[in-house]
């Protein structure tokens, strides 16, 4: 962990859940009517549409059925989840991609996999729920660090960003009625702009003296893969999103033709680590400065934690040295 403690942190703010966009796409051709050379008529794809929009509308009333229950029930484990990726959360998944992203090791881009769309989702809906989709490695990129070191990234095959996307919207009605109102990084409806007002109203409001600035190093590349799954073992009891989550995990790394296991950490870059990452320092920092600020601190304490960076703003240097060594 690197550190700065000096002079001069956060309003918390309760945590919100943003639906997942509906797919803006609308109804496309039947593979017979594109044979033919005819356009569909009105009523084809009038009843296309309607068919999308219920299909769309059943998958957010179960995600909003999940939410529910994980607000109820802060201990409850989750042992049926799969079944709300549907083909519908696919085509949304998909839709939220950023169409330019380089491609992974498939070498296919988001432009080639819209071509035939509802079949190839229709086929890889029917490989997740057997078992048979397998998770790629994750293609080696390296993007430069102000410092002059190189920040090494994952880039996804296409389908598993699909996929990790689907999963990760389900996964989200859970988690963000867990997580801590001061955890702003890759959050729904959050931003760096709020964590950085929550600073602001932080130390203009409370008795904040003194700043202890502290980041995580090598966080993404670090983690231990049997504590991640234990930690989402709390919440997550379906044992096919478990072994979805453990594939990824093992997918491994291509780096100039060279596959690489990965026996630590999560790629960033890839479409589920920002969750997965918050899971974990939810478990393993999160709760505990929330425990260490009710028994440990002499003053008032406010935190504000974005991914691997947080700031902490104590009343006292004495509970911001005794923090730091903690």
């Amino acid at each position: 962990m690197s550190q700065n403690l000096d002079m001069n942190a956060g309003r918390e703010s309760d945590g919100c859940v943003v639906p997942a966009k509906c797919p803006n796409k609308g109804g496309s051709p039947s593979p017979a009517e594109g044979m033919e050379g005819r356009r569909p008529t009105k009523e084809n794809t009038g009843q296309t549409a309607a068919s999308q929009m219920q299909s769309w509308g059943n998958a957010l009333a179960g995600l909003n059925r999940v939410r529910e229950a994980a607000k109820r029930d802060k201990r409850l484990q989750f042992t049926a989840l799969l079944h709300h990726v549907s083909v519908a959360l696919l085509a949304n998944s998909f839709y939220s991609l950023k169409r330019e992203a380089a491609p992974g090791v498939d070498g296919v881009t988001w432009q080639e996999y819209e071509t035939g769309l509802d079949k190839r989702l229709e086929d890889l809906h029917s490989r997740v729920h057997r078992g048979t989709y397998r998770a790629q490695p994750s293609k080696r990129a390296y993007i430069p660090k102000p410092d002059g070191r190189q920040r090494p990234l994952g880039i996804a095959a296409l389908e598993d960003k699909i996929v990790q996307h689907a999963v990760g919207t389900v996964l989200n009605q859970i988690y963000e009625g867990d997580f801590r109102a001061f955890s702003y990084g890759f959050r729904p409806g959050r931003s760096a702009h709020d964590a950085l007002d929550a600073l602001s109203v932080g130390i203009l409001r409370k008795k904040v003296n003194w700043v202890l600035d502290a980041d995580i190093r090598d966080c993404f590349g670090s983690f231990s893969h049997t504590w991640m799954v234990t930690f989402v073992q709390h919440r997550i009891g379906d044992r096919r999103v478990l072994r979805l989550i453990k594939k990824w995990l093992k997918a491994g790394v291509l780096e100039e033709g060279e596959w690489s296991k990965t026996e630590k950490g999560t790629p960033q870059g890839s479409v589920i680590s920002p969750l997965l990452a918050n899971v974990y320092l939810h478990y393993v920092f999160d709760l505990w400065v929330q425990d260490w600020r009710k028994r440990r601190a002499a003053g008032e304490v406010i935190v504000v934690r974005y991914a691997d960076d947080s700031v902490l703003g104590f009343q006292y240097r004495a509970d911001a040295e005794r923090f730091l060594q903690e």
